[in-house]
């Protein structure tokens, strides 16, 4: 007898299965084995050393809870054709084809085109080597499809996403206020008027979910040492990119050297998809990290300051702050640096980063998380009064700096 599933043994989730057919041979393909090339979570590991999982690992590992969703929804009458089913599947394992090298670090420094339309591009692409197996699940990932309900379960504040790499980033970074009921959430979904909506009694688990994205978000994603590491490893590119621009491009991979030479956006993509793409799929954090771990030794002592850092983790310092930053301060930091021989002559307006960051655990811009009641029917969670989670955004005003120069927190 023929097998129809692919077994896994997944850390977090135990064995999990990938069916035969397209989804696997979808798994196959090089551009999704990339994935397994490109950290989840970017340079975490510098803060947290067991953050070493990938792509590779969160995309199966959503394809696995929309498996179960798809089987939960179905258990409680809602319609869902088996073609439709293989669709939603498709949409999220491929939801994060996309990504570059470091995943989100470097989204706006190498290429001006973001993940979401990047995964976009690579669906349409598999969609013409697979001969139109991918239309519908290409429909389900733009929000196009009559039954919105199968987008909001790949895309939207509840989806199969948000729970993996909640559960999957707590398990690796051993941050245990990250774990939520993923098991429960998906077993009070259910769908009403086309909408997907959570059963009354599953608004505790989903109010566990917010506050944990929350606190993970400050304690993991958005750490000091974190954002450090990201924005100096964002200013090395750059100032590669900058040599590059004057005629002196240092060595790098064939993948990397193609970006750091041309500037390319979303219009170049749509005109030139099938060239571009495969510059891109050939790029993943192996690339970067070998130029960096080169580009010590490079003789622009900025490109070897900035790569010597990252490599042996002398990271800057950062500072968080409800407010701006003071200019005086900023001048004076600068100052220091330009008068101080540690550094790079010149170096200082290089070397001070100002920046925000902006943490969104439940929003009202987004599709609202709608709850199944008995005595009002279908209302929005945060119109519920025992709603414990404020939807607003909360922002941080950050200044990062060389720990050289002393101060700081």
């Amino acid at each position: 007898m023929e097998k129809k599933t692919k077994i896994l043994n997944d850390p977090v989730y135990g064995f999990v299965s990938i069916p035969y057919g397209i989804l696997f041979d979808l798994v196959e393909h090089p551009f999704f084995q990339r994935l397994r090339n490109i950290k989840q979570v970017s340079l975490t590991h510098y803060v947290y050393p067991g953050a070493l999982h990938t792509r590779f690992h969160h995309a199966l590992g959503a394809l696995h809870l929309m498996q179960q969703a798809v089987t939960s929804l179905r258990a409680k009458g809602v319609d869902i054709a088996p073609e439709e089913a293989e669709a939603v599947m498709i949409a999220i394992l491929l939801h994060d084809i996309g990504h570059g090298p470091f995943s989100h670090t470097l989204e706006h420094t190498l290429i001006g085109v973001t993940h979401e339309d990047l995964s976009l591009l690579f669906m349409e692409r598999l969609n013409d080597e697979f001969r139109g197996k991918l239309s519908l699940a290409i429909e389900v990932f733009i929000g196009r499809y009559p039954k919105h309900y199968l987008h909001q379960l790949v895309s939207g504040q509840l989806d199969m996403d948000r729970l993996d790499y909640l559960n999957r980033d707590s398990y690796f970074t051993g941050v245990a206020e990250g774990v939520i009921g993923y098991d429960r959430i998906i077993k009070m979904l259910n769908v009403v008027d086309d909408r997907l909506v959570v059963e009354q009694k599953g608004i505790y688990s989903v109010e566990r979910f917010l506050t944990s994205r929350r606190i993970m978000y400050w304690q993991v994603y958005l750490h000091k040492t974190v954002v450090a590491a990201e924005q100096m490893l964002r200013l090395t590119l750059r100032r590669a990119r900058e040599l590059a621009e004057r005629g002196q491009p240092p060595w790098a991979p064939p993948a990397l050297e193609y970006f750091l030479n041309h500037a390319v956006g979303a219009a170049d993509f749509r005109a030139r998809r099938n060239e571009l793409l495969d510059c891109f799929a050939a790029l993943d954090d192996t690339d970067v990290s070998a130029a960096v771990k080169t580009w010590q030794r490079h003789p622009d002592p900025l490109l070897s300051y900035l790569s010597y850092g990252l490599v042996n983790r002398r990271l800057f310092r950062l500072e968080f702050s409800n407010d701006p930053f003071d200019p005086d301060y900023v001048e004076t930091i600068r100052r220091t640096i330009r008068e101080s021989d540690a550094f790079p002559a010149h170096a200082a307006g290089h070397l001070v980063i100002q920046g925000q960051e902006t943490n969104s655990a439940y929003t009202l811009t987004k599709e609202e998380i709608m709850v199944a009641t008995k005595q009002q029917g279908v209302v929005p969670m945060s119109s519920i009064s025992d709603f414990g989670i404020a939807p607003r955004s909360y922002t941080k005003f950050f200044l990062c700096y060389p720990k050289e120069v002393g101060g700081g927190s």
